[in-house]
């Protein structure tokens, strides 16, 4: 199935709000679909043959006209737990770039199921530390249907740089107890 066909559909009623959905003309829906879904021919999944792609869309710089993605794919490897998920590698890729909180725009992420995947546990927190929880994450099948949630919504209650103090702050608290110096 070649991708440039595949219009993304929604199969939930979809937030729109001055002709833009979740935040995202139609232009920049049908590239974060498209490129998630073609990063997925990327994927090295040769244990559990499960493809996952992922793209991230970046807020326009005033420089570009056309919209800017990163993508990555799922890579596996024989010790099963060092192997790293699709939104961690384009994330990684993001941040190698020197883009960070306030960069990304949107995030796509395919799988070939029939139903909708979300970012597991891992790459919701790590998303956590780089995107904020407006972001929305569009969860695309295999068919280009998909399911669009916020970060906040997939990661409630959740932890992220915001909420540590400042290094200011820890380190004069090391100092009183005479931690650092």
């Amino acid at each position: 199935m070649t991708t440039t066909a595949l219009k993304p559909v929604p199969v939930e009623p979809a937030s729109e709000q001055d002709g833009l959905i979740h935040g995202l003309s139609v232009e920049e829906l049908q590239i974060l679909c498209t490129k998630c879904i073609d990063a997925k021919a990327t994927a090295y999944c040769p244990y559990s043959l499960f493809r996952v792609g992922a793209s991230l869309l970046l807020h326009p710089s005033p420089s570009s006209t056309t919209p800017t993605l990163i993508t990555g794919a799922n890579v596996e490897n024989a010790a099963y737990p060092v192997g790293t998920c699709a939104e961690r590698v384009a994330m990684g890729t993001a941040v190698i770039q020197g883009h960070r909180i306030g960069s990304f725009k949107a995030i796509g992420v395919s799988t070939d199921m029939d139903d909708f995947c979300s970012p597991c546990g891992m790459c919701r927190q790590f998303l956590r530390e780089f995107c904020e929880l407006e972001t929305p994450i569009f969860m695309f099948n295999k068919g280009g249907e998909y399911k669009v949630k916020t970060l906040g919504e997939l990661l409630p209650m959740s932890f992220g740089p915001d909420v540590l103090p400042s290094r200011e702050t820890l380190k004069k608290r090391g100092e009183e107890e005479g931690r650092v110096g």
